[in-house]
């Protein structure tokens, strides 16, 4: 298929280029003491994980471990309350650890181990990405040090409880606002001291080269299994797939599957409690060409161009920026970029509870509260919602914050 000049038969072999731009954005903006250890895991990327022994026992930890493929459930009783449009979801919150994390967790852990490496080090904000990390570590027998913001510290308690049990290192990050953001600046700090012996393994798809890309092709798996599920369950595409967007890595998990498809394509930012700066995460929607963390996307500034204060009720979705390759997707008109806000996600979180038996992550409810309002517009046809992760990990905050509906 071409879009806007781009074939997207060759797409993936084209995007990122080898210094990781998608088209303008992208790139590895950071310090020369980091240098060397980006190259390292550029060039370990490049061969360690191209090779078939590499391939075939990520393979094997996914099928015996991790329990992929994960399922497509058809949302029968959500449909009916809709209309005519037929909704699904893709369960990565069956996905052992409960989220899509551990896709590119076991990746990035099990090339730290071909390198030769003591430690994993990374950030986390909803809690899931330390979890999926910190069982990685469990299972390959690396250390473990995960950075958090207090206030997702706070919120999210049921996974700062795991990681600990898995025997991960959580590190309180009190900087700034206290959350995602803050937890990757400690994070990288962290990283630039400990370098040789350790591997940074950042938690979305988004970071200084190779990070996009080696994050965006572990993900891979759920848009490559949720096509081939979708056809042999309906005989057909979906007429559009949905997921919420951060910093992206489920997005384009998803959407990594269906670039090359007539598919709509859509990811939903969390507009918060309104528009006003300091009260949504919505960066795609509201922001502007910047760089931050080592690579150059769309974020949210303030008046001096500074990364602007952000808020969001999923705590794995209060970062800044995006992902450059969403940036890049947005820009060629290829996906679509899309808000719902606090009280949408909220009901959303409890009509799939209700009516499906699934307590979804307080993140994948935006996606879902997007394909409820999308199949309200549409008269026909079906929706894929990426279902990202389950909302164990929500349920206190959600009932302390909102009470049972």
């Amino acid at each position: 298929m071409n879009f806007n000049g781009i074939d997207f038969n060759t797409y993936f072999k084209n995007y990122p280029d080898e210094n990781g731009y998608f088209g303008k954005y992208g790139g590895a903006y950071i310090p020369d003491d980091l240098k060397q250890a980006m190259d390292e895991i550029t060039e370990a990327y490049y061969t360690i994980c191209k090779s078939s022994k590499f391939i075939s026992e990520l393979r094997r930890i996914r099928k015996e471990f991790q329990g992929r493929p994960t399922p497509i459930s058809h949302l029968a009783r959500l449909s009916d309350s809709i209309g005519n449009v037929q909704i699904y979801v893709k369960r990565e919150d069956l996905n052992h650890s409960g989220a899509h994390k551990l896709n590119h967790c076991m990746g990035e852990a099990l090339l730290a181990k071909y390198m030769g490496k003591k430690k994993v080090i990374a950030e986390t904000g909803a809690g899931q990405h330390g979890v999926a990390l910190a069982t990685a570590a469990a299972y390959f027998g690396l250390e473990c040090d995960i950075y958090m913001g207090a206030v997702d510290i706070k919120k999210q308690a049921p996974n700062v409880a795991r990681m600990k049990i898995l025997g991960a290192n959580v590190i309180e990050v009190t900087q700034g606002l206290a959350t995602l953001k803050e937890a990757v600046d400690a994070a990288f700090e962290a990283y630039t001291k400990e370098y040789k012996d350790c591997i940074y393994c950042i938690g979305s798809a988004l970071g200084p080269h190779p990070f996009p890309r080696m994050v965006r092709e572990f993900q891979s798996v759920v848009g490559i299994e949720a096509r081939e599920q979708f056809l042999e369950m309906t005989g057909e595409l979906p007429d559009a797939v949905i997921a919420c967007v951060g910093g992206g890595s489920n997005a384009m998990g998803l959407f990594s599957g269906f670039l090359n498809d007539p598919v709509d394509i859509y990811g939903v930012e969390p507009l918060g409690r309104g528009p006003a700066i300091g009260d949504h995460a919505a960066s795609i929607k509201y922001g502007k060409e910047g760089i931050m963390h080592g690579f150059n996307s769309i974020m949210l500034m303030d008046e001096n161009g500074e990364p602007a204060p952000v808020y969001s009720i999923a705590s794995g979705l209060d970062y800044p920026s995006s992902g450059p390759e969403h940036a890049f997707l947005h820009d060629l008109g290829r996906a679509k970029y899309d808000v719902v806000d606090d009280e949408e996600t909220v009901d959303a979180f409890f009509k799939l509870s209700r009516l499906e038996g699934i307590i979804p992550a307080i993140e994948s409810s935006h996606a879902v509260a997007y394909g409820m309002k999308l199949a309200k517009q549409m008269t026909k046809g079906s929706i894929l919602i990426n279902l990202s992760g389950r909302g164990d990990k929500d349920m206190d905050y959600v009932i302390e914050k909102y009470g049972i509906r």
